[in-house]
């Protein structure tokens, strides 16, 4: 896809125990969602509205980089639909800002004191992520550096939760981002792109502070797909990394937290006009957890933008 006619992109872990013992933990993994893939770099200047939808069943227990017994774990399984409503304005071609609000609807299945399984639902507004974007490195804007924050505006007290289980973490957080884009054909049919994003928690609960991670993506995409004079079909293939240390604080559990983790993504961009619609499927190739958590497998993100 030429850079220099791309619209603005669009949308937009808690992922060793020295005695078998039961865990307490679950990889959240969710910070993968918030790295930038190619469809959310700033281009032009001008305006976009996006809305995103990504989905995570945490259902098989891991510890290393192995899937371990289910009674190892007194948590069973974390279903979480992601819903996150932004926008993004470039003033012009070096700066620009971007907000996103999401939204978490989320099943935590886990052991109670009793010893039976229960089942405990929870929707709320999460944390809100505010960045200055600066893409003046490059005459093409193909270069560029995000700053931000993270507030802590999401639930992170609902009772039957644990604390790297709530929809908020409680903390305030600095986003450190870059990306850069370019061309592998001289005909800019094949082009390149990566992002990463450093995570770091700079004020938090004395009882719990979750812990900092870096996500980076990296991929190839082929735009020789014209459907039509405005509308064109794009599809990638992205490789997509995290990296989480252990959780501090009196009730984070350093023991059966932190990991790394890699995940194959193929997607598709469909651009027609001033829309855009993107879809991916990220397949797990490698996973090391530390102790016991949930992890899962496979994750989805659809989104849909329009710039103005």
């Amino acid at each position: 896809m030429n850079l220099k006619n791309r619209l603005m992109g669009a949308v937009p872990l808690a992922l060793v125990c020295a005695s078998p013992v039961v865990g307490t933990a679950c990889a959240c993994g969710c910070g993968v969602f918030d790295v930038a893939t190619s469809e959310m770099f700033p281009t032009a200047s001008g305006g976009m509205v996006f809305l995103g939808q990504d989905f995570m069943d945490q259902n098989q227990n891991w510890s290393g980089t192995s899937s371990a017994p289910a009674d190892d774990n007194s948590d069973k399984r974390i279903r979480t639909n992601f819903w996150t409503l932004g926008g993004q304005y470039l003033f012009d071609r070096s700066w620009g800002v971007q907000v996103e609000v999401p939204y978490w609807e989320r099943l935590f299945r886990t052991t109670a004191d009793s010893g039976a399984v229960e089942d405990f639902t929870h929707g709320a507004l999460g944390d809100v992520r505010l960045k200055a974007l600066y893409t003046g490195l490059s005459p093409d804007l193909s270069t560029g550096l995000s700053l931000g924050v993270k507030l802590p505006t999401g639930d992170s007290t609902y009772p039957n939760f644990d604390p790297d289980t709530e929809i908020g973490t409680g903390s305030t957080d600095l986003l450190l981002g870059a990306y850069h884009l370019g061309p592998l054909s001289s005909d800019n049919r094949f082009s390149w792109f990566a992002s990463a994003q450093w995570q770091q928690p700079i004020a938090h609960k004395a009882s719990y502070r979750p812990g900092a991670e870096l996500d980076a993506v990296s991929g190839a995409y082929y735009a020789g797909w014209s459907l039509s004079p405005t509308v064109r079909l794009t599809p990638l293939l992205q490789v997509k990394g995290t990296y989480r240390r252990h959780d501090g604080g009196t009730l984070g559990d350093a023991a059966n937290s932190g990991y790394t983790r890699l995940f194959l993504a193929p997607g598709l961009e469909l651009d027609a006009g001033r829309m855009r619609w993107y879809a991916d499927v990220s397949q797990a190739v490698y996973s090391n957890t530390s102790g016991n958590q949930l992890i899962a497998r496979t994750l989805f993100k659809l989104s849909v933008a329009v710039g103005f």
